[in-house]
């Protein structure tokens, strides 16, 4: 991909639980860096088909490739421009810690 298509930056954040005050607790969002320099573009099947080989991912409508960070998961969302992504899947490209690529449906 050209240089021009790592021109955005998200927002990650992860599930947390606090105390309500009553004794309980409730579960919340906490923030995570952001990450600067990603691409987000909508997936189409054969994106998913190509880069998924040897990944289990449920769905997913964005493709999102950017610098590799290790505390982004499964069960963390991403907000970009206004919406929110809830990330299906996380691939460490060739296994180097250097780039990743995140799977993930546009949540309503």
């Amino acid at each position: 991909m050209a240089i021009g298509s790592y021109r955005h930056v998200v927002k990650f954040q992860t599930p947390t639980t606090v105390p309500d005050g009553d004794g309980g607790t409730i579960e919340t969002w906490a923030d995570l860096l952001p990450l600067w320099g990603v691409s987000v573009q909508p997936a189409s099947i054969r994106d998913l088909e190509r880069r998924t080989a040897g990944t289990i991912v449920a769905a997913a409508t964005h493709v999102i490739i950017g610098p590799y960070r290790s505390d982004v998961g499964v069960d963390d969302r991403m907000m970009f421009d206004g919406r929110t992504f809830r990330i299906s899947g996380v691939k460490n490209v060739d296994e180097r810690k250097i780039t990743m690529e995140l799977f993930a449906v546009e949540t309503v």
